[in-house]
């Protein structure tokens, strides 16, 4: 079968198994979540051998620390995995429930249910945990989904897939509802974003190059986000211990992902006495600082940042660090350098805390709270499908109510229209 073909075969098997699986009984979709949970325990082993050939050959490519990262599976990783496959079976089944109600003065009563949004074709790399995050919250929001990662995950995500398949089956539901695309050639991402009609919506996950060829290419409509440029605020009122904790954590705990911190801003009447403790321990955990002309001369081990810094996303061990003569300034840098992903500010002032999470145009904006906390699962979701930064129809974590949508509903009694 020649890889046009192939494609189209899964996006129609894929279109059927979404019209059995969007009237499925709750049940029986959280009885597939646990039998993928039971199945990712069992075959762990064969699991971290799949993920060790490509983490192995994601080294050989030279691949980047951060995407190595993103791919690499540990028993921990995988046990995080499962107990997210426990959360959102906890979570209420958003499919059929009524939005709201309300009477026309005809007597009509009309209302909003909710409704899967179909087959939904997800294209990333690396990070195998999205391939069962994203088969999660389709299948219990009653979508079928087409998983096509990247080649540097292939082993990883066909053996995810062969646990999935299974669960389907003992569950009862289609086993075509979970597909794992099986070929590394990159013409089969431009083949599914011809298939208008047949499939729903495309969600790219992934580097800012991935998501702009999808999005440039596609016939289907694309939930996206570019980058994630992310930024805490320091703010003169700030507690300047929780702050060192705040944006020590949002930089280093996992500098590869997208909702790390990239740019420090800092009030110029704190900064002599934030900046010198805080880089310091920053430069102690391997972080390069680009710094502004003013941090520059508070920390002299910085380098000079160029204009190219404010709005990169490194995803690495490098801040970006710029002083600020107050909270407006800080509010005009991220208009012009953000991303709309994550924003937060640190400060005691709360007249000023509620002003920047109206003025701040992000996904997620936080007070007093790492940008680490941009997450599904973290937000309460569950897990998420990805973080949209595009506002239809999404903005934000994707969870299970992100992957549905509404259609109206109207009870008569024998109006008709004059």
């Amino acid at each position: 079968m020649e890889l046009k073909e192939k494609v189209l075969s899964m996006a129609k098997e894929a279109k059927a198994a979404s019209q059995i699986l969007a009237v499925a009984k709750t049940d029986a979709k959280n009885k597939a979540l646990a039998e993928i949970a039971k199945g990712l325990k069992e075959n762990m082993s064969a699991l971290l051998e799949a993920n060790a050939k490509d983490v192995a050959y994601a080294r050989e490519k030279g691949l980047s620390k951060a995407l190595i990262d993103r791919l690499t599976l540990t028993e921990a990783r995988i046990e995080g995995m499962i107990h997210n496959l426990h959360e959102v079976i906890s979570l209420p089944d958003p499919v059929g429930s009524i939005v709201k109600m309300w009477q026309r003065p005809n007597g009509l009563k009309v209302g909003r249910m909710r409704i899967p949004l179909g087959v939904i074709a997800m294209v990333y790399e690396a990070r195998p945990d999205a391939t069962v995050e994203a088969a999660a919250l389709c299948l219990k929001a009653g979508n079928s989904v087409i998983l096509r990662g990247g080649s540097e995950a292939i082993n990883s995500n066909l053996c995810l897939g062969e646990i999935m398949t299974k669960a389907l089956i003992t569950a009862g539901l289609p086993e075509k509802a979970i597909q794992v695309v099986p070929i590394t050639d990159r013409k089969v991402v431009l083949e599914l974003l011809k298939l208008e009609g047949v499939i729903d919506l495309i969600i790219p996950r992934g580097g800012e190059g991935l998501i702009r060829f999808v999005t440039e290419n596609s016939k289907i409509p694309v939930l996206k986000h570019y980058k994630g440029v992310c930024h805490v605020y320091v703010d003169d009122k700030a507690d300047l211990k929780m702050a060192e904790e705040i944006c020590f954590n949002a930089k280093v705990q996992r500098p590869g992902v997208c909702n790390a911190m990239e740019t420090m801003l800092v009030h110029e009447a704190v900064a002599k006495s934030f900046l010198p403790v805080m880089l310091k321990r920053f430069v102690e955990a391997g972080v390069e600082i680009r710094g502004c002309e003013k941090t520059c001369q508070i920390f002299p081990q910085a380098r000079p940042a160029t204009e190219a810094d404010w709005p990169a996303e490194y995803l690495d061990l490098i801040l970006a660090v710029k002083i600020v003569a107050n909270m407006d300034e800080a509010i005009e840098h991220i208009a012009k350098y953000g991303s709309n992903h994550t924003e937060t500010i640190i400060t005691e002032d709360y007249s000023r805390a509620w002003r920047f999470l109206e003025k701040v145009d992000a996904s997620v904006v936080l007070v007093n709270a790492s940008t680490r906390f941009n997450d599904g699962n973290q937000l309460g979701l569950g897990s998420e499908i990805g973080i949209s930064t595009s506002k239809l129809h999404a903005y934000g974590p994707m969870g299970l109510e992100e992957l549905t949508t509404t259609k109206f509903i109207v009870f008569g009694q024998g109006q008709i229209r004059t």
